[in-house]
């Protein structure tokens, strides 16, 4: 690419009273290489929330360097109670990018772009093994595959049945990490709309 143009587009709301926040669009747009959008879902951002976060952040601010914050720290935590996960989301529709960047690595290797594609579908139930999730790897991998033979687009959400309070996610990365994408309702999906 000699020149990159592009755009940028953002869409989203913010009810203060209950503290939904959805950001239903922030896109990143590439002319002939892609598009990069997110998606998020929040629960309990209200203005409450907000002026505790920022009266904390004064407070760890205050405080000398290499002082126990560890009362701050379980404060924040507590504080972090109040947010709910809802939805978030991660997608790329390709516009000619992946093809060019398998090319370009199957050049500097000496294979072509196809090569490079077969060894990544390849390496990818690897990978993702020591997640110790097999419906999720199975997914990963077919969706890889989908995407590296015909690239269109791959997307990973995590929509979970209801609404997960962060200090359940944070509770559940620190204990049993490998059980977040079930907790999450983690999916991942290429070459759809």
């Amino acid at each position: 690419y000699q020149n990159i143009a592009g755009n940028l587009e953002m869409a989203g709301t913010w009810q203060p009273t209950d503290g939904k926040m959805e950001l239903s669009k922030y896109d990143i747009s590439v002319e002939n290489a892609g598009t990069l959008g997110m998606t998020f879902n929040l629960g309990g951002y209200t203005l409450d929330f907000i002026k505790s976060l920022q009266e904390m952040q004064k407070k760890m601010a205050a405080q000398p360097e290499g002082a126990d914050n560890s009362a701050q720290g379980m404060a924040m935590l507590g504080l972090l109670q109040q947010l709910s996960f809802n939805s978030a989301s991660i997608r790329f529709d390709d516009d000619s990018l992946t093809n060019k960047v398998l090319d370009y690595v199957g050049k500097q290797q000496g294979m072509s772009g196809k090569d490079i594609a077969n060894q990544a579908k390849a390496i990818v139930p690897f990978g993702m093994a020591q997640l110790n999730n097999p419906e999720l790897t199975a997914q990963v991998t077919a969706a890889v595959s989908k995407f590296l033979d015909d690239p269109k687009s791959l997307e990973i959400s995590a929509e979970p049945p209801a609404s997960v309070p962060f200090a359940l996610i944070m509770a559940g990365a620190m204990s049993n990490p490998l059980d977040l994408p079930k907790t999450l309702g983690v999916t991942v999906k290429a070459n759809e709309d």
